[in-house]
């Protein structure tokens, strides 16, 4: 067999496509709750807090004083942009609490698989734990009937 038919065999598998599909709506998913975020729910927490802007807050590393940190940046200027980490982590901890609950969900639709049929019963006269099939206790040898 051919490497292209082996590569071919491989990308076509269910396991590579459902990945695929996953990484694009994962990716497209990510945009969304960015867009929410930065959008929707930074601005009224901004307004909360003072009138903040997140994404203006940084720390300048350089000894020129700059209004904005598109400024710095545009200067070239170091800068630790702390107002966009904190935007980050709110990305991230409303995507890690969808996919919580997404998998939560998934979860409790799977089937609980079906308990094995008991293969033991126990001897009514010593009660010990004998096959089911059997018509004789292997300890007490009384007959089962």
């Amino acid at each position: 067999m051919g490497m292209m038919q082996e590569f071919k065999e491989f990308a076509v598998k269910g396991n590579v496509v459902d990945l695929a599909v996953g990484v694009i709506i994962g990716g497209a998913f990510g945009k969304i709750v960015t867009s929410f975020v930065s959008d929707i729910v930074m601005p009224p927490l901004g307004m909360a807090m003072g009138k903040v802007n997140f994404t203006d807050l940084f720390i300048n590393l350089s000894d020129t004083p700059y209004d904005s940190l598109k400024a710095a940046k545009d200067a070239g200027a170091p800068v630790i942009s702390y107002g966009v980490f904190i935007n980050t982590m709110i990305d991230f901890i409303i995507i890690a609490f969808v996919i919580f609950l997404v998998i939560k969900q998934i979860n409790r639709m799977k089937k609980e698989p079906a308990p094995a049929p008991p293969n033991t019963k126990d001897c009514p006269h010593c009660l010990s734990a004998i096959p089911i099939n059997a018509t004789k206790c292997g300890f007490c040898t009384s007959d089962l009937k």
